[in-house]
């Protein structure tokens, strides 16, 4: 059992899903005791036991199903697949022979959302302050070695050119992407890049002003066409709840993923209220 916590720990260190399989429930006869723990990471991998067989192989099949939607659940198995009694209630039929019943809690290990920024800077801590107190997982790129030491908030520092980071490692699906570099153009070009590849990611904010950001538009439209899908491109980046500094502007992001990831409407956007500007 203290493999499987071992693991469940350094699966979250490195950012990676996993599902945490508890015996919760058993009555009658069967392969698993209560309390037995299975742990199955998202590279496949697994560790630990629920009672083997077709018990197993199901639990396994159940916690990859839940990775995706990244929820917790608990599921009744009846042992018995000729119980036909028993499957009108709430059971999953096994083909096995015990006959008992045992109840699996399923808990998704893995962090709430992947979130990349790219760019250290003033902005990018103050928002890496306010993320790291949210369980995301925070990714921060820049290709400052010496700014990135002074970085204490990220899960990962990855030292490298914006651009070569996409084209070596791409990004998470359904994650969160903040572009804050030290310059228009690395800005432009991370996005540009991200565009190209069809990344699929829930969010892209760029930290820009409403000049800078019809600057880029022009070019994006030039390059990718009137229809490019921008649907998920938020700039300027941040709710529109007023402040300059780095820390107002990073609550502002903040509260922007998260309206985003709870699938909330009506709030002002930064994006709408400039572009309306413009």
């Amino acid at each position: 059992m203290d493999e499987v916590y071992a693991k469940v720990l350094e699966y979250r260190k490195k950012g990676m899903d996993g599902v945490l399989i508890t015996a919760v429930e058993k009555r009658g006869e069967g392969p698993v005791e209560i309390g037995k723990k299975l742990f199955v990471g998202a590279d496949g991998a697994f560790y630990g036991t629920v009672g083997g067989g077709a018990l197993e192989h199901k639990a396994i099949e159940t916690a990859r199903e839940l990775m995706k939607t990244r929820e917790n659940k608990l599921v009744r198995y009846l042992l018995d697949e000729k119980d036909a009694e028993k499957k009108k209630l709430d059971y999953t039929n096994l083909p096995m022979k015990c006959g008992g019943m045992v109840a699996l809690f399923y808990e998704f290990t893995g962090s709430r959302r992947h979130v990349y920024i790219f760019g250290a800077g003033h902005v990018s801590k103050a928002l890496g302050r306010i993320l790291k107190t949210l369980d995301f997982h925070l990714v921060v790129i820049d290709d400052r070695q010496e700014v990135l030491d002074e970085y204490p908030y990220a899960d990962r520092l990855v030292e490298s050119s914006f651009v070569d980071f996409l084209d070596d490692e791409g990004l998470k699906e359904d994650s969160f992407v903040v572009v804050c570099t030290p310059s228009h153009k690395h800005d432009y070009d991370v996005v540009d890049r991200i565009i190209e590849k069809g990344l699929d990611i829930r969010y892209l904010g760029m930290l820009c002003s409403a000049a800078k950001l019809r600057d880029y538009l022009v070019h994006l439209k030039q390059k990718f066409g009137e229809d490019v899908n921008l649907e998920n491109f938020y700039a300027p980046v941040g709710l529109d709840t007023g402040g300059d500094s780095p820390e107002e502007i990073a609550i502002s992001i903040t509260a922007e993923m998260l309206a985003v990831a709870n699938d909330k409407r009506g709030h002002l956007h930064m994006r709408k209220s400039k572009q309306s500007d413009s």
